[in-house]
């Protein structure tokens, strides 16, 4: 094997690790995009999770009598 063909397989070589990198580059930028995409709609989820206990522990309260309300059961 000459230097220039050596020269040559490396160069191909060096080319081909450029593309590989650069289709990374990309694939991790998509990801990214993606990930921060569910992130957001993870937090959304969250918040609307939460309002949703709260109204119904509101519900809770408000639809039940205190014991002290609250009439005997008819075998007393």
């Amino acid at each position: 094997m000459t230097t220039s063909e050596s020269t040559e397989q490396l160069q191909l070589r060096i080319e081909e690790l450029e593309t590989k990198l650069a289709f990374q580059d990309t694939t991790i930028a998509d990801l990214n995009q993606e990930v921060s995409a569910h992130q957001e709609l993870i937090d959304k989820l969250q918040q609307q999770v939460k309002l949703m206990f709260r109204q119904v522990n509101d519900l809770k309260g408000s639809n039940m009598a205190s014991e002290s309300e609250e009439t005997p059961p008819p075998h007393y």
